[in-house]
């Protein structure tokens, strides 16, 4: 088939949106497919879209449904059209699910956003990531990462005030990673770290680094206060580092209710603890490494590769196209 693989982050970005567009993309060449990646849709022939994101590709997803009826298309709920626009943008984001033969998430839970008529079409395709054999975490300090941008939904530097005056004897540091949404983003992390030495903001690097990274590191914290079902979880999972996690819906989606590291969403004072009880505690450190690696299975490059290859046969046995 012709694939149109609609993504709003351009080329060249290291948005997840693009990422996870390009890694679907080798996954249905794979797969016999032809597939062409883009930010937008005038009409060109295709047999079958894929749009990223109900409301930022809501003008091709609506230019394809009007110029191949017939054809089916997929919509991908990838964060923030699930967790914020299906409620401030409604109507566009509905009118994407609406047109939508199949609406593609990447967690089990994201369903709940749906409504009732909508849930019969989702199918649910966990992001993966590649495994990382060799950890080797600093020995003279505890290292922390957060790996996303600095912006509003992802409580970028809650991490940080939850170092501010730890005791002297603990051996945290927190480094940041990512490009800032806005310079008022930016200096606020320049600030943090003028006034707090526990904290390193270092901008955006590329992906091969930020693997090395979760080599030396003890722990991934992902603060978000919204996530479709962030690829961040992927990679630590598969690089054998342990999670804390703020206790949304797109995090206790891809690691389970019973997973034992999350904090309540925003909480400084309850993500410390959390961190100080990872540093100290060594029982605690080996339970939550013992989680993630049970949870390995679902974030496998061959599981995923499995959930398009269902998803496209599911709709060639339809015969829509």
């Amino acid at each position: 088939m012709r694939v149109r693989l609609i993504t709003p982050a351009p080329r060249g970005s290291r948005a997840g949106n693009r990422a996870s567009a390009n890694r679907w993309a080798a996954i249905l060449r794979r797969l016999g497919h032809r597939v062409q990646v883009s930010t937008d849709y005038n009409g060109e022939p295709a047999d079958l879209m894929v749009g990223l994101h109900a409301w930022r590709s809501a003008d091709a997803i609506a230019r394809f449904a009007v110029t191949y009826p017939d054809r089916p298309l997929v919509v991908v709920l990838t964060g923030t059209d699930a967790y914020r626009f299906i409620r401030s943008h409604r109507e566009t984001t509905l009118a994407s699910l609406d047109a939508a033969d199949h609406i593609v998430g990447l967690h089990p839970l994201v369903g709940n956003v749906l409504p009732e008529r909508l849930r019969e079409r989702l199918r649910v395709i966990i992001q993966s990531a590649r495994s990382l054999q060799h950890r080797q975490p600093a020995r003279r300090s505890f290292r922390v990462c957060f790996a996303g941008h600095l912006r509003e939904d992802k409580d970028p530097l809650r991490p940080a005030l939850a170092v501010r005056g730890l005791p002297s004897d603990s051996r945290i540091r927190v480094d940041a990673y990512g490009g800032a949404h806005t310079e008022d983003w930016a200096e606020a992390a320049r600030e943090e770290m003028r006034t707090n030495p526990r904290y390193r903001w270092h901008g955006e690097i590329p992906h091969a680094e930020l693997r090395r990274v979760y080599s030396r590191s003890h722990l991934l914290v992902l603060p978000s206060v919204m996530e479709g079902g962030a690829n961040v979880i992927s990679e630590a999972v598969m690089a054998g580092l342990p999670v804390i996690a703020s206790d949304i819906e797109g995090s206790v989606g891809l690691l389970g209710a019973d997973y034992p590291g999350y904090y309540p969403v925003q909480n400084a004072e309850a993500l410390r603890e959390r961190l100080l009880r990872a540093e100290s505690d060594g029982g605690y450190y080996a339970e939550l490494v013992a989680a993630c690696a049970a949870r390995r299975q679902r974030f496998t490059p061959q599981q995923e590769h499995a959930g398009w290859e269902r998803l496209l046969e599911e709709i060639e046995s339809r015969g829509a196209v």
